[in-house]
């Protein structure tokens, strides 16, 4: 099972226009994260694409990430789907291909209440035997978790972390504070945006989900580490080099930033899944620039 602490890089899924997973792609992708040894690989979740593809897609990423991290990096994988039912067999199509633990979203078309969402994860959690962590995420799903929501789940077996936005760096403190007073001594908080995750960090959550640690993991990795070793001062310092970067995920979204990182670094050739567009040149060269001006790998 995942150890639920330290940085869980999200990659990109490369694809074909037909939503065919690019299994070079993908390895190219992961052998870096694998090489400079993140705590975990978010496969599938938001960065992902994880709605866009197939189930018989999404067996085929998992299986190849399993196959190049070859025991030595665990794999959190998304398994939202709409359906109880087909989240389910998504969690088991990943538990059997070697994944550590589900990431699950409250995908939704119609509006959910608590009550669904609490029965939604119950099932998949105790159908699919993969531990799932709770992926709070309302800018796309529009269901906002409460501390007390997250309280019952987190006394569900199997249920073993909870993955949340950190919207507002002022107001971590206190969300934390919440989450503390609502779950199970040992059960691990870890947050996403990238911007704010520092401030989390110090703050005290245990796990850093990332954007950019899906293609630069070492300086995410040097901010998990200055944190864990209490040198607050090297962490704000690297936080601060990479604030044009935060500044580009927040103004043209993560996603698309992310697939531009990937082609102008040259680590794959890839699109994202329509609809969804690649960045116009104008926001490219930005990019770009952005990219020369720092020294981060």
């Amino acid at each position: 099972m995942v150890d639920f602490k330290g940085l869980s890089a999200f990659p990109i899924t490369p694809s074909d226009p037909d939503g065919r997973i690019d299994a070079g792609a993908l390895r190219a992708l992961l052998e870096p994260l694998i090489a400079a040894r993140v705590d975990s690989i978010g496969l599938l979740g938001s960065t992902g694409s994880y709605p866009y593809f197939s189930r018989e897609e999404r067996r085929r990423a998992v299986q190849a990430a399993v196959s190049v991290a070859d025991g030595r990096t665990p794999m959190l994988v998304g398994v939202g789907a709409l359906r109880t039912d087909d989240a389910v067999r998504l969690a088991q199509d990943a538990r059997d291909a070697g994944a550590a633990a589900g990431l699950l979203a409250p995908v939704s078309y119609t509006p959910l209440t608590d009550d669904e969402v609490f029965e939604h994860f119950r099932t998949v959690a105790h159908e699919s035997g993969l531990p799932i962590c709770i992926y709070d995420n309302p800018g796309t799903t529009h269901f906002r978790f409460t501390p007390a929501l997250i309280g019952r789940l987190s006394r569900v077996e199997g249920i073993v972390a909870v993955k949340s936005p950190a919207l507002d760096a002022a107001a971590l403190p206190g969300h934390i504070a919440e989450l503390r007073a609502a779950v199970p001594n040992g059960f691990p908080l870890g947050y996403s945006a990238d911007w704010n995750c520092t401030a989390a960090l110090l703050a005290g959550a245990e796990t850093w989900y990332s954007v950019l640690g899906g293609v630069f993991p070492k300086i995410c990795l040097d901010i998990v580490r200055a944190v864990a070793s209490g040198n607050t001062a090297r962490a704000q310092e690297l936080d601060a080099r990479l604030q044009p970067v935060w500044q580009l995920l927040k103004t043209f979204s993560s996603l698309r930033v992310v697939y531009a990182i990937a082609n102008l670094s040259g680590i794959c050739a890839a699109e994202p899944p329509r609809p969804i567009l690649p960045l116009p040149p104008d926001a490219q060269r930005r990019i770009r620039d952005v990219l020369a001006g720092l020294e981060i790998s």
